[in-house]
């Protein structure tokens, strides 16, 4: 299985033979079967790029391989570092941009790891310092254009970092309105616009806080 967001809709490449009757069923979803050629899988991918309004496009094909790579053709991908940062209090640091509440990552450079690339960004983009990297928590995949119209994935490596409690400078020069310290709790206490993709992260660290209550219990 192969997921990524267009357009902030679900896109999940699979099997053929891995569909499933719920798949199938779901509300708010649409199953597809590629044809093989690459001009009907362009067709698919404009879809949610424009006009979808389901919550997921299912394209499924008998040889994955060659759906994964047709797909990916259409694309340049770049990989970006990005971390949930905690404090001693429990808190976690969240960034405000462009409408959106998001967390602070960015592209990975020549001769960078991802995860020297993920402290720097956040560094960067919020002015925190002195942070240690914990755990990796999830890979997420999206989609954009450039102002050309070159279509691109980004390919975000996420992590779990500890840091102190200190001072935020959201980096203005990148349209970051606000970084803030935050319960998850708090966070979740009320609807916030929040990309997809940083939601599968936040969704990643709460089932591993739940994973781990399991096991001291």
């Amino acid at each position: 299985m192969y997921k990524i967001y267009i357009n902030e809709v679900e896109v999940i490449l699979k099997p053929t033979s891995e569909i499933t009757l719920d798949d199938v069923l779901k509300d708010k979803s649409i199953v597809v079967n590629y044809t093989g050629i690459k001009k009907d899988l362009m067709d698919y991918i404009t879809i949610p790029e424009q006009y979808l309004r389901s919550e997921k496009l299912i394209i499924h094909y008998s040889d994955f391989d060659k759906l994964k790579s047709d797909f990916k053709s259409f694309y340049m991908e770049i990989e970006a570092g990005g971390g949930l940062v905690r404090n001693e209090f429990g808190e976690y640091l969240f960034i405000y941009r462009r409408g959106s509440w998001d967390l602070p990552k960015g592209k990975i450079e020549l001769n960078e790891t991802k995860k020297e690339a993920t402290l720097r960004e956040i560094s960067e983009e919020t002015g925190i310092k002195k942070m240690k990297i914990v755990d990796k928590l999830i890979t997420t995949r999206h989609t954009y254009r450039t102002n050309t119209g070159k279509r691109i994935i980004k390919k975000s490596h996420w992590y779990l970092i500890d840091s102190v409690k200190q001072p935020l400078v959201p980096q203005k020069s990148e349209d970051i309105e606000k970084a803030v310290w935050m319960t998850m709790e708090n966070f979740l206490s009320k609807k916030r616009k929040v990309y997809p993709n940083i939601l599968d992260v936040i969704n990643c660290r709460l089932t591993n806080i739940t994973e781990n209550k399991v096991k001291i219990n």
